[in-house]
């Protein structure tokens, strides 16, 4: 299939995307998500740090898979709250929450690291990710932490969000997500979980609205009404059920549809 193009600036000009999961959030005796499966299709993982999920064994195992996939490897931290998921909202200070995710970072690519990989992201997880899209305190305290690390790194937030201003204001490369397993409010916001149909299991709705994401720019709210979004990169969630089986069906509906589906350039 020819892939599909646009032309700018009088080049034709081939899209592309990266595909992203959430992995490494099992720990204990609890198994979450089916991260072998999703490590065959994506192209980045974002791994947990311990704090909201994962424990240091699956750590070193999650990047070590990672790595034998050729899957690029991302910092993956959130609140300190192991029993909610990360997915309580907390208030902390800018300096504690700047502490709270340099301190992930650091666990994550010390063991990557140890294994022969380099960080190539980092993507706070649930309540932090969605308080630093509105609060700018938040976000520019996380992009802090990121730039005190490595400056090199990439950001990855929602589109038009306070993080990505913050990661731009500090000098940090930085990719807007779109989430293909998510429903979405007409702000442009992801729709509480709490509500009806916010998370997206069928694999062809999942494909479909991928695809208008990249090439059209737009995916439709919850509510039917369009909402134009940036895509550098698509998730699914590890703990969407059948989360491998979407990954694998939303890679091959995009390279299907001309798509290049790629990591991030260093």
């Amino acid at each position: 299939m020819v892939p599909f193009c646009f032309v700018r600036c009088g080049k034709l000009v081939t899209v592309r995307v990266d595909l992203n999961a959430d992995i490494g959030e099992s720990y204990g005796a609890y198994v979450i998500g089916d991260d072998e499966a999703l490590l065959a299709s994506v192209t980045s993982a974002s791994v947990a740090a311990g704090f909201h999920a994962g424990d240091p064994g699956v750590l070193r195992r999650t990047i070590r898979a990672a790595r034998a996939h050729g899957v690029a490897v991302g910092a993956h931290p959130g609140f300190q709250d192991l029993p909610g998921f990360g997915r309580r909202e907390m208030q902390l200070s800018p300096a504690d929450a700047e502490d709270l995710v340099l301190y992930q970072i650091a666990a994550v690519a010390g063991v990557a690291q140890s294994e022969g990989v380099r960080l190539q992201h980092v993507k706070p997880h649930g309540a932090l990710y969605n308080l630093a899209a509105t609060d700018a305190g938040l976000a520019a305290a996380i992009a802090r932490a990121v730039r005190a690390f490595d400056r090199s790194l990439i950001l990855f937030g929602l589109p038009g969000s306070a993080l990505l201003d913050a990661g731009r204001a500090e000098g940090l490369r930085v990719a807007a997500e779109a989430f293909a397993d998510r429903a979405y409010q007409r702000d442009g916001k992801l729709a509480p979980r709490g509500a009806a149909q916010s998370v997206i299991t069928d694999p062809s709705l999942v494909v479909d609205r991928a695809l208008r994401m990249v090439t059209e720019g737009v995916v439709i709210g919850i509510d039917g009404s369009p909402v134009p979004i940036v895509a550098d990169t698509i998730c699914v969630h590890g703990d969407t059920p059948g989360a491998g089986r979407l990954a694998a069906s939303l890679r091959r509906g995009l390279e299907a549809a001309g798509v290049a589906v790629r990591r991030f350039e260093a």
